[in-house]
């Protein structure tokens, strides 16, 4: 299986995180890299650097105004004065009334959704060579091979068209099924990261050629709170073509599993030419967000019912934040998925 990962994504390493009104150190750190490299060696899997895609692939996802705040922002944020060292909003837009501003204190709250993504001098080179990767990985199942990963961070299932959120800059899994869409018709979108792709969610709402589904914990007491509700199913052409499938914080194993196996009956019906996975990690029981109690067992029996599913896939790296079990994780669902077992 061929994998992707640039290397200047290391450069990205944010620092500042707001929680529960708390300062503390901003879960994606670069050493998750490090720690998601490790599996990937685990299973005998080595990475490519990938080409830098066609702006065409951003542009098909992201707004003109997104992907030119994303280019300059860090930039022109120098220029405030007494400015901190990363672009974090202080002001966030009232979207029913509000105009979109000169200021770059003004676009970075229209822009971010929360202050949990901020950029800083190499945001904008990361998200895009992530981008490179999510491309890279799709060009390689359309070129005949059955699975492609893409080791991408920052991630990007929380940010939408016009806006970015949760660690996310470009949404990168989008952009995979966007790339896909140039040969196949009818494209899925599985997302098992422990938090809802709102992002995607509402990038694909509207329409009935790209089926998302995302099975993570209940969002009425997790991130992203105001998406991921069962209730929401599309709207317009898209009716039907949105599933959530929330999960209270206790699911193990068992019931993660089945609800996998639930979403993949739906994406079986839907009958896609190619299959995207927001492969999130954030499940596992010691991650440190907490979100459920999934074991490596439990991914590696995932890994297997997504292979099941005997579609052109392409794996596109979520969370799964800095815990010694993260390689493991992965080493685990790709290992199922590969239909072996990690080295010793």
């Amino acid at each position: 299986m061929k994998c992707y990962y640039a290397k200047e994504t290391e450069a990205h390493d944010p620092k500042f995180r707001l929680t529960n009104g708390a300062l503390m150190r901003n879960a994606e750190q670069a050493e998750r890299a490090t720690l998601l490299i490790a599996g990937l060696v685990q299973l005998g899997l080595s990475t490519e650097e990938p080409p830098e895609a066609p702006r065409a692939c951003l542009e098909a996802v992201h707004t003109p105004q997104l992907l030119t705040f994303l280019e300059t922002a860090w930039e022109q944020w120098q220029k405030l004065p007494n400015a901190g060292a990363e672009v974090v909003p202080n002001a966030f837009a009232q979207r029913y009334w509000a105009t979109y501003p000169d200021s770059i204190v003004g676009r970075a709250g229209w822009h971010m959704g929360d202050t949990s993504a901020p950029m800083g001098s190499n945001s904008w080179t990361a998200t895009r060579r992530a981008a490179d990767c999510a491309v890279a990985a799709a060009d390689a199942v359309l070129g005949g091979e059955r699975a492609a990963y893409a080791l991408t961070r920052p991630p990007g299932h929380h940010s939408d068209a016009e806006t970015c959120a949760g660690h996310c800059l470009m949404n990168v899994s989008a952009i995979a099924a966007e790339r896909l869409r140039s040969k196949y018709d009818r494209v899925a979108i599985l997302d098992i990261d422990v938090h809802h792709g709102n992002g995607t969610q509402w990038i694909f709402y509207e329409r009935d050629d790209v089926l998302f589904i995302s099975v993570h914990t209940d969002p009425h007491q997790y991130y992203p709170f105001f998406a991921g509700h069962a209730h929401e199913t599309g709207r317009g052409a898209g009716k039907g073509f949105n599933l959530n499938l929330p999960m209270p914080a206790t699911t193990g194993d068992d019931a993660w599993c089945a609800t996998i196996s639930d979403a993949l009956a739906q994406i079986k019906q839907f009958d896609p030419g190619a299959l995207v996975i927001s492969l999130g990690l954030d499940a596992h029981e010691n991650d440190p967000l907490k979100g459920m109690k999934v074991t490596f067992d439990g991914f590696r029996q995932a890994g297997a019912l997504i292979a099941g599913a005997d579609l052109p896939t392409v794996l596109v790296q979520e969370g799964g934040y800095l815990s010694p079990d993260l390689t493991t994780s992965l080493a685990s669902f790709l290992g199922g998925f590969l239909g072996r077992d990690a080295r010793a």
